[in-house]
């Protein structure tokens, strides 16, 4: 019997590509960044019916929202450095040169290469192999934990998402450096409504957050996911104006980007210190320290992608010098 999906794979397949092709190819920025977040949308979809909940999870909230927030706010950044804030002049952001024929067939050369050496890697890949899922299952009873993509993150490649953490931290780090000259755009003005929304669905969007963090031991979840939910919370914050970053912040805001890389990095020394295998956790501490890592992490992704979307490190500027709280 076919699969009844199958009809709805399909358009979802050839839907994410047209997206991907439409993105591309429209002159207009803001439809390009609308298309990027269905793109970013449908594509979490997807990776639904692969069964990769996880990924999911980390596309839809990483990969559509903060990122097409911080588009978003980049094109209204832009608008304004040009004076076409407020109008419909999208031509105007910027001289708009030919691209060389040379470029563009380089880049498609490229492209092409990309695309078979996929091809070639997934076709050659064995049909029925036994992959990886053996070793994952048994050696899950020593993780810490009882969901394998969890295991797997925090305890057998923890290395990775040690560097993915960082990574993060250095982003921050060029943000606040390259930014400090630039001059910033005033936030658009939302009104009320807005406003009122914001009050209303932080406490939801701080819960739902919190849980994915928990749940993540067990099922879909953890820092990441968790992290990105949370991070909404800082964005609507800024974008309603609830919180305004102050000079007098920056120390916390430091503290908390390195908070996490720092937690991460030292529960593996002091494991290795103690004559194991860095990250190899004690089976009796290991739920614990995984936890720990997971809590303190979450906490740096979502300031972490708060402060990429608001920029520049908050300075004092003249109208802020009598104010008792720069």
């Amino acid at each position: 019997m076919s699969d009844p999906f199958l009809l709805f794979d399909l358009l979802l397949a050839g839907a994410v590509i047209a997206l991907a092709i439409a993105t591309l190819t429209v002159r207009d920025l803001f439809a390009a960044i609308i298309l990027f977040v269905i793109f970013g949308l449908l594509s979490a979809l997807a990776w639904v019916r692969l069964s990769a909940p996880d990924v999911a999870l980390a596309e839809a909230a990483i990969g559509t929202g903060v990122t097409g927030a911080l588009l978003l706010k980049t094109l209204h950044h832009l608008r304004y450095v040009t004076g076409s804030l407020g109008t419909n002049a999208v031509e105007s952001l910027s001289p708009v040169q030919p691209v060389p024929a040379g470029v563009s067939w380089a880049n498609a050369a490229f492209c092409g290469l990309i695309t078979l050496g996929l091809a070639t890697a997934f076709l050659g890949a064995p049909h029925a192999g036994p992959g990886l899922e053996g070793l994952v299952a048994e050696a899950m009873p020593a993780s810490g934990v009882s969901h394998p993509v969890t295991g797997v993150l925090l305890n057998f490649r923890a290395y990775d998402t040690l560097m993915e953490v960082v990574v993060l931290l250095a982003a921050v780090i060029a943000v606040w450096q390259i930014e400090r000259g630039l001059s910033d755009a005033p936030a658009p003005a939302l009104g009320e409504v807005w406003e009122g929304f914001a009050r209303l669905t932080l406490p939801a969007i701080i819960v739902v957050g919190t849980y994915l963090l928990w749940k993540g031991s067990e099922a879909p979840g953890g820092a990441f996911q968790g992290g990105a939910v949370l991070a909404a919370v800082g964005l609507m914050l800024l974008l309603s104006r609830l919180y305004v970053p102050r000079p007098a912040h920056r120390a916390v805001a430091r503290w908390a980007f390195v908070l996490g890389t720092g937690v991460f990095a030292g529960v593996a020394l002091l494991v290795a210190s103690g004559g194991r295998v860095a990250f190899e956790y004690p089976l009796e501490h290991a739920k614990t320290l995984i936890l720990l890592i997971e809590g303190l992490v979450t906490i740096s992704i979502a300031v972490t992608l708060a402060a990429l979307f608001h920029g520049r490190e908050p300075v004092a500027v003249p109208a802020e010098r009598g104010d008792n709280d720069a």
